[in-house]
């Protein structure tokens, strides 16, 4: 088993290799990459079988989930690498260019970050996403996922590097830290000079950890306390069908919503309408204004509107008007998904404008917050930050850029 120092040596020698690759090569290692998933599906599927029986009794049924694998996970896997080469290449973009009266040219263009190191926890899927957006923006990466999904992480990687052996590309530009103790994280949060970028996936404690520890550039990926504000003006069936949604579609990933904001004159009408549409399947944890339209709810605490409960549990508020609901949003939000459900197109542009979050929806749900859903093939996260990248992370948040002068002799 190789050390994590020297997967990342190996990683270094090999990178060139896809940093310069052509657009051609790149696209015919992303189809070998997908066929080798679903080819090699028995042994994914075995891997993951070791980790959901060492999940039993240690994680919840929701996070089970998100660990799962099926042969139509995989198969969406393969169709989101297929998606991407479809894409336009990201790499050799001419951002912006002039040419100044003495006739020298600059230009911006868009080139790979070289080396992409990812920290992520139990969601196989990422493997494979986070392995493929580098392939196609011309980076090598360096995938470091958690202990109760490694046997799947370890069987989807050694799928996509025959692919890459099968398209000429080497193998070495993808690899697996072994490693999944701290030490391993704390060796790429630390590899400065060597690791380009540095991306965290998964909870508040990973993200904190290594926007706090590391020394290399990071783009922080958010939790997501995403909240769905239902207005005064809302068409009650579409507000409905809209907060179930957002609530109970997946509870387990960050797009979901953890807090319902309700006006207080459609709080009657709604809050009843909203809760037998449940069918008892979530908890909710309401304030007190909100407790007189709920049949069984319980006192809302400190911490449930800051809590990202990735389960079957839902704050609810009532507040006076719009300005008070973008005001709680603000507070208490992480910067990732917002929604307003409204026929009043002043307070949905007064909403949009005024929330500061990466993704701002109006009358639909949050969890269209995804790279496949908005055109992006797969991701890399949802960057709740602001510089580089913010919202989805597809291939054009995967390059940096340099400027190219060419002169004809001159000189300053």
């Amino acid at each position: 088993m190789k050390t994590t120092q020297e997967l990342l040596d190996s990683l270094l020698e090999h990178k060139a290799s896809i940093n310069l690759a052509s657009s051609q090569v790149k696209n015919q290692a992303l189809a070998a990459m997908a066929n080798q998933l679903e080819a090699q599906a028995d042994a994914i599927l075995a891997g993951n079988a070791l980790d959901m029986e060492a999940a039993q009794g240690r994680i919840s049924p929701v996070m089970q989930d998100r660990l799962l694998l099926t042969k139509e996970r995989i198969e969406a896997m393969a169709a989101g690498i297929r998606v991407l080469i479809d894409l336009e290449d990201p790499v050799g973009l001419v951002l912006e260019e002039q040419v100044r009266q003495d006739g020298l040219r600059i230009q911006k263009r868009s080139i790979p970050f070289g080396l992409v190191g990812m920290i992520y926890e139990s969601r196989p899927n990422v493997t494979s996403d986070a392995a493929a957006l580098a392939i196609k923006s011309g980076n090598a990466v360096m995938l470091r996922g958690g202990k109760e999904a490694f046997h799947s992480a370890q069987a989807i990687v050694t799928a996509l590097k025959t692919g890459l052996e099968e398209a000429g590309v080497h193998p070495g530009v993808i690899e697996l830290v072994q490693d999944t103790s701290r030490a391993s994280a704390q060796e790429m949060m630390t590899a400065k000079g060597k690791i380009d970028l540095l991306v965290p996936r998964g909870g508040a404690g990973l993200i904190q950890a290594v926007v706090e520890q590391a020394t290399v550039p990071v783009i922080e990926t958010g939790t997501g306390i995403c909240h769905v504000y239902i207005d005064q003006d809302a068409d009650l069936d579409m507000a409905v069908s809209i907060a179930v949604n957002a609530k109970t579609s997946r509870p387990s990933v960050c797009n979901s919503a953890e807090v319902l904001v309700v006006h207080k004159n459609i709080a009657p009408e709604f809050l009843p309408a909203f809760e037998a549409a449940l069918e008892g399947k979530v908890e909710l944890r309401a304030d007190q204004e909100a407790q007189a339209f709920l049949k069984q709810s319980t006192q809302a605490g400190e911490q449930d509107f800051d809590t990202e409960f990735l389960d079957y549990i839902m704050a609810v508020k009532v507040v006076d008007d719009a300005q008070a609901a973008i005001a709680h949003i603000n507070e208490h939000s992480t910067g990732h998904s917002e929604a307003i459900v409204t026929d009043h197109s002043e307070t949905a542009n007064r909403f949009t404008l005024m929330v500061d979050s990466a993704a701002v929806y109006v009358n639909a749900s949050t969890r269209f917050t995804d790279g496949g859903e908005f055109g992006l093939g797969c991701e890399l996260g949802i960057s709740t930050q602001k510089m580089h990248a913010r919202g989805p992370m597809g291939l054009r948040e995967m390059t940096t850029y340099k400027y190219v002068v060419s002169g004809q002799g001159h000189v300053r």
